[in-house]
């Protein structure tokens, strides 16, 4: 397919988001992005900040600010610690806009007119104490199907089973804290999910790409049997339930369910980037308007992935409408702070923010998708963290780019050589270093970023092996020819590894490039190439950066060990 529509999950208004968020979906999100840029493919890479349901609410009312302002206000901070990450999104909207708003209330008449969706008369929990029904994260109690006693009235983050609030053992409000509450009727409406069991299970066995870690979540769902959801509560901010802008009779006081409109909000940002730039967003996500064409990949941490592999597809397919579906949809778990979970109110763990202020971002992005928490969950330790800045960056590539570059500075006079032809010890060195780009490729096309990762490491490890063996030091004494090529060679690698880091380490690459004359340089090399090793201009100036990676120190470690161990410690 010539086209990649990428969607990370979207993260939740409510706060900075922490280490585990950024590698369980928009940072492999964006070296996907980026290496499909570097192919010349046409890329679009969407998110968005998730802007409703009862946690905005919440958190708006604990800051004193009207939630409205509260959320343009949070909207901007992640952006720009996005930015600083060098999250390269196309678009990075909000489902509180009115395109969002538009499409969610678009999609519920139509599922209304296919038979999805229907009125009923629910029992919800109502909280005597603050006069009002308690939706979704309102109420929380003892999960029924684990016994974890901090279950939310719409998810149990424990064992990730969805729940109704009236499902929870002891509940009680997180407003006030009372369990004063009583269950009373309540008007809402339901999506028939049950009705698109056979629909979505034939859907989901076509889908051969997806790890196994998304299709065992989809099918424990399946297996389960689908269950009619709830898509409307008695909140406030959100999408009114509303058609042409009337509002539905009985549902004056009420929105849809926050996870009814989020998904929708990937296409709606695409349509607030095409009323931007003069894009066509339907391009990218109507069938009927060309989006045969698009591979559409999804990113997400495992607890989104039953929403997206049942509700969202449920939505699609259930409109009777040419909508594009997901292709790959990239699941990860859960990235762990020392085995334990990141806590903004403990003070657990690192946050986006406080890892800027320690630390330049390609050091993150490195640790973060060197280790991915792909095939099980993964803990962050400072030592793990130093080791990866320490050993792969600061001593294989820093070291590299650096040893070549000022050797070339003082000994052969700041410019890329003449001179010599290339020797068995270079042929062999370019048929490792092909075969390595062909695997690191493969590696990203099939969204295995450890694997990619270590292909990448060893493209650099060879480049230092290659120094150690040419000794182009001890060659210059009595064969300045031989030297000449052993130093064009290194070069020509400290050029390649620019382009070939700059998915993950973006800032860093882009400094390599510029140093040997490559700057803007991005398109992703061919493994089949024969002039990878000599393909950059004789005679070109070169500089040697400065250090590109310092080392983390032992202090420093035992220092950030205190700070963000949390209160508890």
């Amino acid at each position: 397919m010539s086209r990649i529509l990428i969607t990370s999950a979207l993260p939740y208004i409510n706060g900075i988001k922490h280490l585990g968020n950024l590698a369980g979906s928009m940072l492999p999100a964006d070296v996907f992005a980026r290496f499909q840029r570097a192919q010349g493919r046409d890329t679009l890479f969407i998110c968005a900040t998730d802007e409703h349901g009862t946690p905005a609410e919440l958190a708006a009312a604990a800051a004193g600010q009207d939630v409205a302002d509260y959320c343009a206000e949070q909207h901007q901070l992640q952006k720009d610690i996005a930015l600083r990450f060098g999250l390269s999104f196309d678009w990075f909207g909000r489902s509180s806009s009115h395109q969002n708003r538009d499409l969610t209330q678009h999609f519920a008449s139509v599922l209304e007119g296919q038979g999805l969706i229907e009125e009923r008369v629910d029992q919800m929990i109502y909280s005597l104490a603050d006069k009002r029904f308690l939706p979704d994260r309102y109420v929380e109690g003892t999960c029924p199907k684990c016994a974890f006693e901090k279950a939310r009235g719409d998810q149990c983050d424990n064992c990730g089973s969805l729940l109704d609030p009236t499902d929870l053992i002891n509940p009680y409000s997180t407003i006030s804290g009372s369990r004063d509450i009583e269950v009373r009727d309540t008007r809402h409406l339901y999506l028939l999910q049950s009705k698109m069991q056979d629909r979505l299970r034939t859907w989901i066995d076509g889908r051969k790409d997806w790890p196994q870690l998304a299709k065992s979540i989809a099918n424990k769902h399946l297996d389960e049997g689908l269950i009619d959801r709830g898509i409307t509560r008695d909140l406030v901010w959100g999408v009114p339930v509303a058609k042409d802008g009337v509002a539905r009779p009985g549902f004056e006081n009420k929105v849809f369910y926050v996870w009814f409109d989020a998904p929708v909000e990937y296409i709606a940002a695409t349509q607030e980037w095409a009323d931007a730039t003069g894009g066509d967003w339907k391009g990218w996500w109507r069938t009927d308007a060309g989006a045969d064409d698009v591979r559409y990949v999804e990113f997400m941490g495992k607890d989104n992935v039953a929403f997206h592999t049942v509700s969202f597809p449920a939505t699609l397919l259930g409109s009777g409408e040419p909508w594009k579906l997901v292709d790959q949809l990239k699941a990860f778990n859960w990235l762990n702070w020392y085995g334990g979970k990141f806590s903004t109110s403990n003070r657990r763990g690192v946050f986006m923010d406080a890892a800027l202020d320690l630390l330049p971002p390609d050091l993150w992005r490195w640790y973060l998708i060197a280790n991915a928490p792909e095939g099980s969950d993964t803990a962050f330790t400072w030592e793990q963290f130093q080791s990866a800045v320490n050993r792969d960056l600061a001593d294989v590539l820093g070291n590299f780019v650096n040893r070549i570059l000022k050797f070339n500075e003082t000994k052969m006079d700041g410019t890329v050589p003449d001179g010599g032809e290339p020797g068995e010890l270079e042929i062999a060195l370019l048929a490792s270093v092909q075969e390595k780009i062909a695997a690191l490729t493969d590696n990203l096309e099939a969204l295995e970023y450890r694997k990619a990762a270590q292909d990448l490491r060893a493209l650099w490890v060879a480049g230092n092996e290659y120094l150690q063996v040419a000794a182009p030091w001890t060659a210059i004494k009595t064969d300045r020819d031989r030297a000449a090529v052993v130093v064009r060679t290194a070069i020509n690698l400290v050029a390649l590894y620019a382009r070939l880091s700059a998915p993950f380490i973006p800032f860093s690459a882009a400094i390599i490039a510029e140093a040997v004359g490559e700057a803007g340089v991005t398109a992703w090399p061919s493994a089949s190439d024969a002039t990878l090793l000599d393909s950059l201009p004789r005679g070109r100036s070169v500089k040697a950066p400065e250090v590109l990676f310092r080392k983390i120190e032992d202090d420093q470690v035992a220092a950030w060990t205190e700070q963000f161990a949390g209160v508890e410690a």
